[in-house]
């Protein structure tokens, strides 16, 4: 057994883990928090399905694999949490500096590639900015990001508003997610994550090109 609570695989996992894989992980963290996963990969593959009615084909592999781990450290302890960053400093950054309840996607990133071989950068990337976004946000990033946000056994009055929105316009659903998070963090007083901010600002910038905040006071 490791010292994450999951038992590390004899081998490690192949590039993009595939659903077997993921499952006998999921299968070694709290039940809840595997039923979670596996609704945060429905969400997710639906708004992959709604892309691709449009054009826009992703990694089917990379979503379901994201998904699946994006919560692996989710019920770590704070000191289990923080011997992760110490012992994996270059990889961890600044997580310990930021909010804690942010740390277990940073966490969940660096077991995975660390502990699992999970070496594909856009499901690191996914799998470490769920909770926050950051700068820059992939498709993949945001529909994580957002299933996580919205998944299907949230049952906060926006939830299903932002499924909605989700399955028709990802990028204006992401900043309608951001927004929302950071107003309830503030409402509650509670610290927001500077990548939340930054990505925040870049998406609207994105999605709004150069139009002032008065053009587009209203808008999400």
């Amino acid at each position: 057994m490791s010292q994450t609570g999951m038992q590390p695989g004899a081998a490690l996992l192949p590039r993009i883990p595939d659903e077997s894989v993921c499952s006998t992980l999921l299968a070694q963290i709290p039940p809840q928090v595997a039923a979670h996963s596996r609704a945060v990969q429905r969400l997710a593959l639906e708004m992959c399905d709604a892309l691709a009615a449009h054009g826009v084909r992703l990694n089917r592999a990379l979503l379901s694999a994201a998904a699946l781990l994006h919560d692996i450290a989710k019920e770590l302890p704070r000191d289990r949490l923080l011997q992760i960053f110490t012992e994996n400093a270059i990889i961890a950054g600044n997580a310990a500096q930021r909010p804690a309840p942010v740390w277990h996607g940073a966490a969940a990133a660096i077991l995975a590639q660390t502990q699992y071989g999970v070496d594909d950068g856009e499901i690191l990337s996914a799998i470490r900015c769920h909770t926050t976004g950051r700068p820059g946000m992939t498709k993949l990033d945001k529909i994580i990001y957002l299933a996580d946000m919205a998944s299907y056994e949230r049952t906060y009055p926006e939830a299903e508003q932002l499924r909605r929105h989700a399955l028709a316009d990802l990028d204006r659903t992401a900043i309608e997610g951001l927004g929302l998070s950071i107003a309830w963090l503030k409402a509650g007083g509670k610290p927001v994550d500077e990548e939340s901010l930054l990505a925040y600002a870049d998406l609207r910038a994105r999605y709004y090109g150069g139009r002032t905040s008065e053009q587009t006071a209203g808008e999400p």
